[in-house]
């Protein structure tokens, strides 16, 4: 396994602690709060989904060659900046309020899903390793 896809899989499992410790807090520590509740739950849950699709991507990368190899590698690098820009800008606007900069969350949510579009074209041009 090289660096990329050892970096990538702690990534993973550190975006897996937080989403779950996210998911407590949202139940436990913003009770009253529903709106707030709503975003930290959301964020949450698609950390956690890109984190497990970004271990799927390591293991397909894996076996993959060429041009669909590249097209995972693209996927997991959207899959990263997709949960740091949309969980990242969920979390940070229940802890802080209104953000200073504009658009991140949509930048994160497009990056995610230029992320699964990516995942998709990497099936298509999938040639297994010999």
């Amino acid at each position: 396994m090289n660096v990329i896809d050892r970096g990538w899989i702690v990534f993973a499992a550190l975006n897996g602690v937080v989403a779950v410790g996210g998911g407590a807090y949202a139940s436990h520590g913003l009770a009253g709060d529903p709106h707030a509740q709503e975003l930290f739950r959301l964020a949450g849950q698609y950390q956690m989904w890109h984190a497990l699709a970004l271990i799927g991507v390591v293991v397909l990368a894996g076996r993959a060659e060429g041009v669909a190899r590249l097209a995972l590698r693209l996927a997991g690098w959207l899959f990263v900046a997709g949960i740091l820009l949309f969980s990242g800008t969920l979390y940070a606007l229940v802890a802080s309020g209104p953000l200073p900069f504009a658009m991140t969350a949509p930048l994160g949510g497009t990056s995610l899903m230029l992320g699964w579009l990516a995942l998709g074209a990497a099936a298509l041009l999938f040639r297994r390793k010999a």
